[in-house]
């Protein structure tokens, strides 16, 4: 692995970690098509299907697992202050992400490649219609407090948990449109609560694709180093936003992703 490869590398998780902060992401919905694009368009090497997507026996997607895992901490830490994070949304979506991350992880080196980008492709044209959904009072909390259904809060983290799990990822990018349309949870807090309850869902992935052997972890350490400098970064310029602005960049995201995983799959 040479230096521009590593340089590459650390430019791509640094970008997808700045996002990741700033909208509240775990970083590797865009960290996917980069990683598959970049490096052989500016001639430093190449990664193959396989090796970003997570079916391989020897894959980058185990590095991303981890790469979210920090780009996560590093947004949590910047928003320890700020009064978005919601203690009890992570209580009852964290524990049930954390089970469905492991169990999604452990199984995913069973799928194969195909089946896996018919999974991220659904679930990322789900997503941009949810973001699409009008939204109405999402930044009123009445009575000074969030409310919210406990009970399908909880499945729908333990069907998204194991969805994560499967690809490698913290599972926000359908994890966002989900608190913000189904459950109607403000802005500000979804986007500050979903890094936290992702963080969870990165460990159970983390766990599943290290006990798979499903980790290069050079790769993996420079996505770390990248993601501890710019998530926090990205969650300061996040809070500055407009939530508007904010939710048309994850839609807009998460819609070049779709587009991507189906123009191949197609």
């Amino acid at each position: 692995m040479d230096l521009t490869f590593i340089i590459t590398l650390f430019l791509i998780g640094f970008m997808g970690s700045f996002i990741s902060g700033m909208v509240g992401i775990g970083g590797s919905v865009i960290n996917y098509p980069m990683l598959l694009y970049i490096p052989p368009l500016v001639g430093v090497g190449a990664l193959t299907a396989h090796q970003v997507s997570g079916a391989g026996a020897i894959q980058v997607s185990g590095a991303g697992a981890i790469q979210v895992f920090f780009a996560t901490l590093g947004g949590v830490w910047a928003y320890r202050k700020s009064g978005f994070l919601n203690k009890s949304l992570i209580l009852y979506m964290g524990s049930n992400i954390l089970i469905g991350s492991m169990l999604g992880s452990y199984s995913s080196h069973y799928m194969s490649e195909q089946r896996l980008n018919v999974v991220y492709g659904v679930l990322a044209l789900i997503a941009v219609m949810m973001m699409f959904i009008p939204k109405k009072n999402l930044d009123c909390i009445k009575d000074g407090k969030l409310q919210f259904n406990k009970g399908l809060a909880s499945i729908l983290s333990l069907l998204i948990g194991a969805v994560a799990g499967i690809l490698g990822a913290g599972g926000a990018f359908i994890l966002v449109p989900v608190m913000l349309v189904v459950l109607k949870i403000p802005t500000r807090i979804t986007i500050a609560t979903s890094l936290a309850v992702t963080f969870i869902s990165s460990i159970g992935s983390t766990v599943g694709k290290l006990v798979t052997h499903q980790v290069l972890f050079i790769p993996a350490l420079i996505l770390v180093a990248a993601s501890l400098i710019a998530s926090p970064i990205g969650a300061k310029v996040g809070r500055k936003m407009n939530t508007k602005v904010l939710q048309w960049i994850l839609a807009g995201l998460i819609l070049a992703t779709a587009i991507k995983i189906w123009w191949g799959l197609l």
